[in-house]
C-alpha cells in the first residue's frame, strides 16, 4: 500500500463534518505543532477519534483535547496527522496497528502519551498546561466559527497573493 497520509491544520479539521471516504482506512493519528508532538493514538477510524478528543477536551475528559481548548486560539494552528498502519512506513513492524503506534510514540516522544513513552517531551513554555483554566470557554460552536473565520481569512490572503503575482 502506498504511504497514505493526511496532514491538516486543526482549524481546517474542525470544519469537516463527516469523514471523507478516502480517510476511512486511516487508523493512526497525532496532534502536533511545528516542533513538538503532543499526542499519538490509534483507532479503527482515526478521524472520529480525533473528533472525540476535541469534544471530550471541551468537557475536560481528554487531556490533549483540554490542552487544545485552554490554548485556544493559538492551538487552531496545530496540525492533525492521520495515517495508516498498513502503509509502507510501518512494514518493518509487520503493519501491526499496536506496533505502529508504539513506533510513532518512540520516534516522537509525545508530551501526553504516558505509556510506552520513556521520555515524554515537556510541554513547551509557550503553551498553558492542560490543567489551566479555560481563557475563552465559549460554546464549541463559537470556537468552530472562529476557526472558520480564520480559514476564510487565510484563503483570502492566499488568493490576493496569487492575484498580485499573476498581475
Amino acid at each position: 500500500m502506498e504511504d497514505q497520509k493526511v496532514v491538516i491544520p486543526l482549524k481546517r479539521f474542525l470544519l469537516i463534518d463527516q469523514c471523507p471516504a478516502d480517510w476511512k482506512s486511516l487508523d493512526l493519528y497525532l496532534f502536533r505543532d511545528e516542533e513538538v508532538t503532543f499526542y499519538v493514538g490509534q483507532s479503527q477510524l482515526a478521524f472520529s477519534r480525533v473528533q472525540e478528543h476535541l469534544l471530550s477536551g471541551f468537557k475536560g475528559h481528554s487531556i490533549v483535547g483540554r490542552f487544545i481548548w485552554v490554548n485556544w486560539p493559538k492551538s487552531m494552528n496545530f496540525t492533525i496527522e492521520l495515517m495508516s498502519s498498513q502503509s509502507e512506513r510501518f512494514s518493518d513492524v509487520g503493519n501491526d496497528l499496536n506496533a505502529a503506534e508504539r513506533q510513532l510514540i518512540r520516534q516522537r516522544s509525545p508530551c501526553f502519551n504516558a505509556s510506552q513513552n520513556s521520555q515524554p517531551t515537556p510541554i513547551p513554555h509557550s503553551y498553558l498546561p492542560p490543567n489551566s483554566k479555560f481563557r475563552r470557554r465559549q460554546s464549541l460552536n463559537k470556537l468552530i466559527h472562529e476557526a472558520e473565520r480564520a480559514v476564510k481569512a487565510e484563503d483570502t490572503e492566499l488568493w490576493m497573493k496569487e492575484m498580485e503575482e499573476a498581475a
